[in-house]
């Protein structure tokens, strides 16, 4: 058994790589390990939110992104083709005025470039087996293939996802259920009229489609759809745009397209002794308002200063801090989320008006704005 080590992470998506990041630069020794032998190269998340870009600012990541990614300073509401409403990120209070949209298999780059030039790896291919509490350390227990290694660590970090192993390990109940509906999505080539400028939340009579503009020419839709193809093929995502979006769209390729069912669950704790949950591994929610992977990314930078500190409390008070602050966006995802389900002309009818009717009242677009771009997620309180 060598010397304990102080941190492992166990999952090399974002929320992990970006713990490691940040302890390593509070001189914190960490390893990270992924049963996978290579990141994936899809992109599933594709919006990075101001909040997130400041707090990456100085683990040196937010440059890297900026180069890649493409601003979005407006989102829209519309109604095959009408505008209902257009929340404007322009004036924030933030060095960042604007949504920055990046496939996420750019930002897992990114952020492993960074966390190569602090001296880590990511350590592919290896699977977590097995963790047991021994006082005030946790034996753990790793397999690369015939390999198996055991060590002791004075801390456990799951960002292993939603059915995380260490999660399970820690025997912290993960509460919630799955919605309905069903989900699609692509990244597609388009003849978009809006552009690149704008996102766009697009309601039809059979639920609501969004479609975000991604570098080099390419768009995210994703959308509701019941009883959805394993990976829709164009001919599904284009009859989405006939039912939801504006006249005359068509969809010259589909790149890469998905199906998912989406949940809302939150760990009950986010520690127990020293096994500490984050990222999705704590929290899974609708992708109304992109703020999954942001939220995750948040919760490690906390962390890292957390274990910096030293002390117990600290660590009780990320722990609690940041399951309220995931408790508030599950609230708000799931509301936006069942408000996108309803169908019928009755529900649309009143959608319509609702939205206009509370996109006039001063002041409410603007928080909207701040709520989206995650600034309301600041201290430890």
């Amino acid at each position: 058994m060598k010397e304990r080590l102080p941190v492992l992470i166990v999952g090399a998506g974002p929320t992990g790589l970006t713990l490691a990041i940040a302890l390593r630069l509070h001189n914190i020794p960490c390893r990270i390990v992924d049963r996978l032998e290579r990141g994936l190269n899809t992109s599933r998340a594709v919006a990075v939110h101001a909040r997130t870009l400041e707090v990456l600012e100085p683990l040196g990541i937010s440059t890297m992104l900026l180069e890649r990614g493409h601003p979005v300073e407006n989102m829209t509401v519309r109604e095959h083709g009408r505008l209902l409403a257009s929340v404007s990120f322009r004036r924030l209070p933030s060095h960042y005025p604007y949504i920055l949209l990046v496939p996420q298999e750019i930002t897992e780059e990114c952020l492993e470039n960074r966390l190569n030039e602090l001296g880590v790896q990511v350590e592919r291919g290896t699977e977590f087996v097995s963790a047991r509490g021994e006082g005030d350390a946790i034996s753990v227990e790793l397999r690369r293939g015939e390999t198996r290694e055991h060590l002791k660590v004075s801390y456990l970090a799951g960002t292993d996802g939603m059915h995380s192993k260490v999660r399970e390990a820690a025997g912290i109940e993960f509460e919630g259920q799955a919605y309905e509906e069903s989900f699609v999505l692509a990244d597609v080539n388009m003849n978009w009229p809006y552009g690149n400028t704008e996102g766009s939340v697009l309601f039809g009579r059979d639920g609501l489609a969004l479609v975000v503009p991604l570098p080099h020419g390419r768009y995210r839709l994703v959308a509701t759809l019941a009883d959805a193809p394993p990976n829709p093929d164009r001919e599904t995502m284009q009859a989405i745009l006939d039912a939801r979006g504006p006249a005359g769209v068509k969809i010259e390729r589909v790149n890469w397209s998905s199906r998912f069912r989406v949940h809302h669950r939150l760990a009950k704790s986010y520690r127990r002794q020293r096994f500490l949950l984050l990222g999705d591994a704590a929290h899974v929610h609708s992708p109304a308002g992109g703020q999954g992977m942001n939220l995750g990314i948040r919760d490690a930078v906390a962390l890292g200063t957390a274990i910096a500190d030293g002390s117990e409390d600290a660590l009780d008070r990320w722990a609690a801090t940041r399951r309220a602050r995931a408790k508030r966006v599950i609230r708000t995802t799931d509301r936006l989320t069942r408000l996108g389900v309803r169908k019928g002309r009755a529900v649309q009818f009143a959608r319509r008006i609702a939205l206009g009717a509370v996109a006039r009242l001063p002041g409410f677009l603007p928080a909207i704005a701040r709520n989206l771009a995650g600034l309301w997620d600041t201290g430890d309180r």
